[in-house]
């Protein structure tokens, strides 16, 4: 008869480090992925360390827990800070590294999944990655589809001794997005070993939250409108304003749009916003919705600076949509967004070759209802990635897998 230890019989754990200095988009990716592997695995617990101070106001799958970190901002030069302690920017790295080191002592998970940075920020997770690599602990780095124009990305990862630490200690990883798209690491003259563990996953479906939201939406919604949403917000106030521009510019843009500022607006700015908005019938505005995903499978279509978990939303929900990346202070959601209308699964408008007019945007949203749905492009794979991920656990998280090795170890 085959014993299995307690720990098993509690289930699986899976830790999980969201790389979060800045937005929404690493922690909403985490929260994808933790509520696909308590779907699939009910009995499992997974426990995403984070320091976002919004974490809160998500909701997640039973069995899915987080342990909220010191959080850090990116100021407007680049620099970091603390960002609520009253403490040096290392002082509060210690502490978040002795967080995340003490919860993989105690929680003592089967796989580490890394968000994003092989180190974490400023190498705060290699302490629990030497810690765990000691353990029969699975360690994955998980990357997004984009990271950045190689000519950034290659000097970024060596100053960083990022692919030090990529080489170094990670068994698997998972690019959440195709091959045939882009490759972001491909600059980086990976060891051929390392190369071979790189699995390209697709792009993670989103569903819609069973449970309504509770914000109110504005009657703009009760007829068909353009969802213009700016992820967190806190970069989002170029394309907000030129969205404004565009209906204050031109009264024949028939449909009207429902503006989501983002948690991390800067407060001056949004009330510059609502100030213009107020004047202009077919426009409103909230603040910031936890289950966006709802406003969006009731718009008629969106636009967004295309970063990936919009992007995901996009083609789950399949909405026509223009993509309004940013430039700075990296390329990756213009890269995206060149790709993806090279695909043909959204258009784009950038400032970054041709200059930012009102009449530019207003052509743009016109164009919108006569604009190709993303699923009228097939392309093998392209949503596949929670299917992906949750196949890549099975062998580390099954209950049947670990009873069978252990009757072959008997």
């Amino acid at each position: 008869m085959v014993k299995i230890s307690a720990r098993r019989q509690e289930g699986a754990k899976v830790l999980i480090y969201s790389h979060d200095t800045f937005g929404l988009g690493h922690l909403r990716r985490s929260r994808a992925i933790a509520n696909a592997i308590v779907d699939e695995w009910p009995n499992a617990s997974v426990v995403i360390i984070s320091g976002s101070p919004v974490i809160g106001n998500f909701e997640f799958g039973s069995g899915v827990d987080y342990i909220r970190i010191p959080g850090v901002t990116k100021l407007p030069n680049g620099d970091y800070r603390s960002l609520n302690l009253n403490t040096s920017l290392d002082m509060a790295v210690n502490l978040r590294q002795a967080l995340i080191l003490q919860a993989a002592k105690s929680f003592q998970p089967d796989i580490f999944i890394v968000d994003k940075e092989p180190s974490g920020f400023r190498g705060e997770v290699v302490p629990a990655l030497e810690y765990l690599k000691s353990t029969d602990c699975r360690l994955v780095l998980g990357i997004r589809d984009v990271m950045d124009e190689p000519a950034l990305l290659v000097p970024e990862w060596e100053r960083k001794d990022a692919k030090e630490a990529l080489v170094t200690y990670y068994d698997e990883v998972w690019v959440y997005g195709l091959k045939d798209v882009y490759q972001p690491l491909a600059a980086l003259d990976l060891p051929k070993h390392v190369e071979k563990q790189i699995i390209y996953t697709g792009y993670l479906r989103r569903e819609v939250p069973q449970t309504p939201s509770l914000t109110r939406y504005p009657r703009i919604t009760k007829r068909p409108f353009i969802l213009v949403t700016a992820g967190g917000g806190g970069d989002g106030d170029d394309m907000v304003d030129w969205v404004i521009s565009a209906y204050e510019t031109d009264p024949q843009i028939e449909t009207p749009a429902v503006i989501v500022f983002g948690p991390f607006i800067n407060r001056d700015m949004r009330r510059s916003f609502m100030e213009r908005i107020a004047r202009q019938s077919n426009l409103d505005a909230i603040a910031f919705d936890n289950k966006i995903e709802r406003l969006m499978q009731k718009a008629d279509a969106i636009v967004a600076m295309g970063g990936y978990n919009t992007f995901c939303e996009i083609l789950s929900f399949d909405k026509r949509a223009l993509i309004v990346p940013r430039t700075t202070p990296r390329l990756e959601q213009y890269i995206r967004a060149v790709e993806a209308e090279r695909l043909g699964l959204v258009r784009m408008l950038s400032d970054y070759e041709a200059p930012r007019t009102p009449e530019r945007m207003a052509e743009a949203l016109r164009g919108l209802s006569s604009q190709p749905r993303p699923s009228e492009v097939v392309i093998p794979g392209l949503l596949d990635g929670l299917d992906r991920i949750t196949e890549r656990l099975r062998p580390s998280l099954s209950y049947d897998t670990f009873v069978a090795a252990r009757q072959a170890a008997e």
